[in-house]
């Protein structure tokens, strides 16, 4: 994978653009950094906890690891050359998701479109007019 797929993969993320931080290349939801480049085979990924981190070290060392200077830090690194598309993608959102806004990521969340309402039975000729019994309280 190269950096230009990362970007378009992680565009197709609400409210994401690309910029740079520490000098290099980033994308930052709503002006805060999720994931930039390191240098030329390498991604920086924030990650929700240190937990997170030695989990997808542990379950794929080939692709995530860390250098002494993001120990103890919620964030990882990833080899391009190990990361497909379907992993980035995962990984990506992720990312994003730490540091979207709550309201946008709640966005992201609900349902595409409200299901239609439920339509209401019309009410039999002999019934209209009649009051129903009031429950006992």
């Amino acid at each position: 994978m190269k950096w230009a797929q990362v970007v378009k993969l992680a565009l197709g993320l609400p409210e994401v653009a690309e910029s740079t931080w520490f000098g290099t290349p980033s994308l930052k939801v709503l002006g805060k950094g999720f994931v930039r480049l390191k240098d030329e085979d390498t991604i920086v990924l924030l990650v929700d906890s240190v937990d997170e981190q030695e989990l997808l070290m542990r379950l794929e060392p080939e692709v995530y690891f860390i250098t002494d200077h993001y120990r103890g830090w919620p964030a990882v690194l990833a080899r391009l050359s190990a990361l497909r598309t379907p992993g980035a993608r995962a990984r990506l959102e992720a990312a994003w998701r730490v540091k979207a806004p709550r309201s946008l990521v709640r966005a992201r969340d609900a349902p595409a479109a409200s299901p239609a309402p439920t339509q209401r039975r019309p009410v039999p000729q002999s019934d209209r007019g009649r009051r129903r019994p009031q429950r006992p309280r």
